[in-house]
């Protein structure tokens, strides 16, 4: 279903779009080392809560599944294994997208690298924000202390993620 605003276009969608999913299959991390995703869930009490995810901790398996990698015993991860549900933001190809994600924990990996919760997500609404008059070019941008070591550990968590 499309619907349409005065300042801009907003497509709904029951999957991310190809460039998206392209953009988080895990490749390349070395060009993306610097682009930083939100993933927003909500708190026992009722609050928002945002995290913000790099490209090695997110992987696009298909239009229709995410696999995310997140730091054991954080809040956040706290509220995906209480609610199964979450909301992903990122910047891609000059649109904000929105995706709503039903989530399932998977199990530990007993020979991690990186011992992370995992989680498998099923994506159940995506909503595209384009603005008519300008092209959104980015969202949260980062530089990395140590690339090369945050780099090998985003291959190898990825890698773990495809598991």
């Amino acid at each position: 279903m499309d619907k349409v605003r005065r300042d801009g276009a907003v497509t709904e969608q029951a999957a991310i779009s190809e460039g998206l999913c392209q953009w988080l299959d895990g490749s390349d991390l070395e060009s993306k080392q610097y682009e930083a995703m939100l993933l927003l869930s909500v708190t026992e009490d009722g609050w928002p809560n945002t995290a913000m995810l790099s490209v090695g901790e997110v992987l696009a398996l298909d239009r229709n599944r995410i696999r995310i990698a997140l730091w054991q015993g954080t809040v956040t991860t706290g509220n995906l294994l209480r609610s199964g549900q979450a909301t992903l933001v990122a910047i891609h190809d000059g649109a904000a997208h929105y995706v709503r994600l039903r989530l399932q924990a998977l199990p530990d990996l007993p020979d991690a690298r990186h011992p992370r919760q995992r989680f498998d997500a099923e994506v159940v609404a995506v909503r595209e924000d384009i603005a008519k008059y300008a092209d959104i070019t980015s969202a949260i941008r980062f530089q990395l202390h140590e690339p090369d070591q945050a780099l090998e550990r985003w291959k190898e968590t990825l890698e773990e993620l495809r598991k």
